[in-house]
């Protein structure tokens, strides 16, 4: 006896593992870039509003090097925040770059008429920057930066000054801390929102890895109790992580018995549909009919609730004695063949409706000789040829070159290769050979 089965595709990673790790990684890295992208916006406007300034007769320019000096304290911003970029560890003191920006504006205020400048306006980008951070400090911080920015001409010339400049300011202060108490409680909501959407995320997930992980262990295992006259290989490559197709291979008291199912559907849903229905089929090890495995099946489906959405699965069932007597019922499938040791393909044919459409089956007999192989497929398997008329007798074709399971197996895994399939891969392939069975 040889029998041997390959888990379900090993080459795709758990959905999340360490994708924990990998979203706060991309969150990092996706605000670092986004630091760099802001303050070149701040510099631009800081830019554009002293050249605008030097070029138009009619704006004011009161202090041409503080002018300037605020320019280059936004390009120093620039420069940090591209720092930040490229080494993660400064992005702790992110603060500095909106720190810049407060005296770039200032020093622009002050060289473009003071409190007659039209620029002030700009001082609200790195308002909103820090007010989007979380927690509340950062309304103390812009609260600060904004002073900042508004004082700093009375450092460079304390004379001169109205009353009214004083309170001016502090209104413009309460309304910035305003704007940033509302910009603030407004992003603290949404990342409560995305915190729990990631939460529940990562709960479906989970959930999704252990169906995964409860279908691979219904497969039939690597080892199993087959006579000895049987050489059985299979392989199941779900096209997600939980997928529709199921295969399963057992003995029974008159042989042997292969199921291969393909069920309406992908993804979890669709995966506890192909679990109840292989254990019904499995089941129904005791019976020699193997339409009576598909009719308990659809018993076993069947809901009294008519707004229940109808779930069927085409479905495959064969069971083989030690003689190579075959009997075998098709639900929809019609994708077994029989690949005649002379190299024949025989394709196995029957009208009978799916499991959960139809409420009859018919069983069907053929004969194995030594060194036939009955070979089962699900519908994904036709969608790796490029021909998809004739995909059916390419797939026939394919047999022709060999007739060893393990052989035709591994020639539809390597016809799946590494791309994304949009439906699930099964191949089972049952190779009776009463000259390997010991004395």
């Amino acid at each position: 006896m040889s029998v041997s089965q390959m888990s379900p595709d090993d080459r795709r990673p758990s959905v999340w593992g360490d994708s924990g790790l990998l979203a706060r990684a991309m969150t990092a890295g996706s605000r670092r870039h986004v630091t760099v992208l802001k303050q070149g916006f701040v510099f631009l406007f800081v830019a554009l509003a002293a050249l605008v300034s030097t070029l138009i007769p009619w704006l004011p320019v009161s202090d041409a090097p503080s002018m300037w000096a605020g320019v280059f304290a936004a390009f120093c911003g620039v420069v940090f925040a591209a720092g930040v970029s490229r080494q993660p560890r400064l992005l702790r003191w992110e603060i500095v770059v909106p720190a810049a920006d407060f005296v770039a504006v200032g020093l622009l205020r002050y060289g473009t008429g003071d409190s007659a400048s039209v620029f002030v306006p700009i001082i609200l980008l790195p308002i909103v920057w820090i007010a989007v951070w979380p927690g509340r400090w950062s309304i103390v911080w812009l609260l600060i930066g904004s002073a900042v920015t508004f004082l700093l001409p009375f450092a460079i010339e304390p004379s001169g000054r109205p009353p009214s400049e004083f309170i001016r300011i502090a209104f413009s202060l309460a309304i910035y801390a305003t704007i940033g108490l509302a910009i603030n409680e407004l992003a603290r909501q949404a990342s409560r929102k995305v915190q729990l959407s990631r939460a529940q995320q990562q709960s479906v997930e989970r959930e999704i890895d252990r169906a995964a992980i409860i279908q691979q262990s219904l497969l039939p295992p690597k080892t199993s109790l087959l006579p000895e006259m049987f050489s059985v290989r299979g392989r199941c490559i779900p096209a997600r992580t939980v997928g529709g197709d199921f295969y399963d291979w057992y003995p029974t008291p008159d042989g042997i018995a292969l199921t291969v199912g393909d069920v309406m559907g992908k993804g979890v849903g669709a995966g506890m549909i192909a679990a109840a229905v292989r254990s019904v089929i499995r089941s129904s090890s005791d019976d020699l009919d193997p339409a009576v495995a598909l009719q308990r099946a659809t018993t076993g489906l069947a809901s009294g609730d008519s707004d229940v959405d109808i779930q069927f699965t085409t479905c495959f069932h064969a069971r083989i004695t030690p003689s190579g007597e075959i009997r075998w019922a098709d639900g929809g499938h019609g994708l077994a063949v029989i690949r005649r040791a002379t190299g024949l393909v025989e394709a196995l044919r029957s009208a009978d409706l799916p499991v959960g459409l139809g409420d009859r089956w018919t069983s069907y007999s053929d004969q194995l000789l030594p060194g036939d192989t009955l070979v089962c497929i699900s519908d994904g398997v036709l969608d790796l040829f490029p021909d998809e008329l004739h995909a059916f007798s390419q797939f026939q074709l394919l047999l022709i070159s060999s007739g060893d399971p393990s052989d035709i197996v591994q020639q539809i895994t390597e016809l799946v290769g590494d791309d994304e399939q949009s439906d699930d891969v099964t191949i089972v392939a049952a190779t009776f050979a009463p000259a390997l069975t010991r004395a």
